[in-house]
C-alpha cells in the first residue's frame, strides 16, 4: 500500500473522508455483493450492553452520518436510550479503515419522508410490514402483511410510517488507518475539541 502520512491529511476529516468515499466507490463495486456505504453500526443499551449490525450510510456532510431504521428496532431503541453510537467503514479493495465515534439524533421528519419516498416501492411496503427485531413465529406472517399492504395501497402513494426514519451521528472523533506491510499500519485520529478538528498520529 502507498504511505499515508500527514500531507494527505485534510483540515477537515470530512473532507478527507469524502476522498476515501469516493474512491470506495470506484474499486468496491467492481466486486459482486460489495457496497461501499455498507458499515458497522455500534450500540449499547442504558445499561451498557453493547450491539453490532450492518447498516448502508445514505448520505454525510459536515454535521453527520445518515442512515436510516425502524425506530422501534433494538437499535433504534438503544439509540434513543443511550444517544452515543459507533461507525465503522472497511474497504478491502484499498485497504483501508473509518471509525467514527459520536452523538446521535433522529433527522428531520421532512428528511426522513424525502428518503422514504425515494426508495422503491417494494422497500416502503416492507419497513411497513415488519415490526423490526420482534418475535416472528413464522415467515408466512411477513408475506401474508405484504401481499395485505400491496392490496390496501394499490397504486396510491405510501406514507412514512411514523416508527421509520433516519438517525444522524454528529462525529467527535474519526480514525482514518490504512493497511501497511508488517502490520505497521498508518492510523491517524482526528478529534473535535471546542468546535475545532485536531489530528494526530496512533501506534498501529
Amino acid at each position: 500500500m502507498p504511505a499515508f502520512t500527514e500531507k494527505d491529511l485534510s483540515p477537515d476529516p470530512l473532507q478527507l473522508f469524502a476522498k476515501w468515499f469516493a474512491k470506495a466507490k470506484q474499486t468496491e463495486t467492481k466486486n459482486p455483493g460489495y457496497d461501499h456505504t455498507a458499515c458497522s453500526l455500534g450500540t449499547a443499551s442504558k445499561n451498557g450492553a453493547p450491539s453490532v449490525r450492518i447498516v448502508l450510510l445514505k448520505s454525510f456532510d459536515p454535521n453527520g452520518f445518515v442512515f436510516f431504521t425502524n425506530y422501534q428496532s433494538r437499535k433504534g431503541r438503544e439509540l434513543v436510550e443511550n444517544p452515543k453510537a459507533a461507525l465503522c467503514f472497511f474497504w478491502p479493495s484499498l485497504g483501508r479503515q473509518v471509525r467514527v465515534e459520536g452523538v446521535i439524533a433522529k433527522v428531520s421528519a421532512e428528511e426522513s419522508d424525502a428518503y422514504f419516498s425515494s426508495r422503491p416501492r417494494g422497500s416502503q411496503i416492507g419497513a411497513i410490514a415488519s415490526a423490526q427485531s420482534r418475535p416472528l413465529s413464522n415467515r408466512k406472517d411477513l408475506i401474508h402483511s405484504v401481499k395485505m399492504l400491496e392490496k390496501k395501497f394499490g397504486e396510491d402513494p405510501i406514507p412514512r410510517p411514523a416508527n421509520w426514519g433516519g438517525f444522524r451521528l454528529a462525529p467527535s472523533k474519526i480514525e482514518f488507518w490504512q493497511s501497511q506491510a508488517s502490520r505497521l499500519h498508518d492510523r491517524f485520529l482526528y478529534s473535535k475539541k471546542s468546535g475545532k478538528w485536531t489530528s494526530e498520529r496512533l501506534y498501529p
